[in-house]
C-alpha cells in the first residue's frame, strides 16, 4: 500500500527534527515554521526551557498581509521574526522546516530572516 501525503509529511518532520537534535543538542534556539493553505507562521523556541521566545504570523494585522499566503507574506513574516529575535537577544537559530519542503514560501521566509540579521 502506498503512503499517503500525510504519512510522508509526518515521516519527513520526524526525520528533520531528529537531525536537528543530533546536531544541536539543545544549544541553539529553533526557528519552527508552519505553513497552512491560508497563512504562514514561525516561532523561535528555546527547547531547553520549553518556551517560545518570539513568534510571527501572517495573521497579524500590523504586517499587512492578513489572509495572504504567498511569497510576499512569507518575506514579511521572516523579517518580523528576525526583528523580534534581535529584541530578545537571539542571533543564531536552527531552521526547523518541519515536514515542509524547503522551497517557495518556506525558503522565502528563511531568506528574509537571514537578511534581517538572524543566522539560520
Amino acid at each position: 500500500m502506498a503512503n499517503s501525503k500525510r504519512t510522508l509529511f509526518l515521516k519527513r518532520r520526524l526525520r528533520v527534527r531528529n537531525k536537528l537534535r543530533k546536531v544541536n543538542g539543545d544549544r541553539k534556539m529553533r526557528l519552527s515554521v508552519h505553513r497552512s493553505n491560508k497563512n504562514i507562521s514561525v516561532q523561535l523556541i528555546d527547547d531547553r526551557a520549553g518556551v517560545t521566545v518570539a513568534a510571527a504570523s501572517s495573521l497579524e494585522k500590523d504586517l499587512g498581509v492578513v489572509g495572504k499566503n504567498n511569497i510576499e507574506a512569507a518575506t514579511k513574516v521572516g523579517a518580523a521574526i528576525a526583528e523580534r529575535a534581535k529584541k530578545a537577544g537571539v542571533s543564531e537559530a536552527y531552521f526547523d522546516r518541519g515536514g515542509f519542503l524547503f522551497h517557495g514560501k518556506v525558503k522565502a521566509l528563511a531568506d528574509a530572516a537571514r537578511e534581517g540579521g538572524l543566522s539560520v
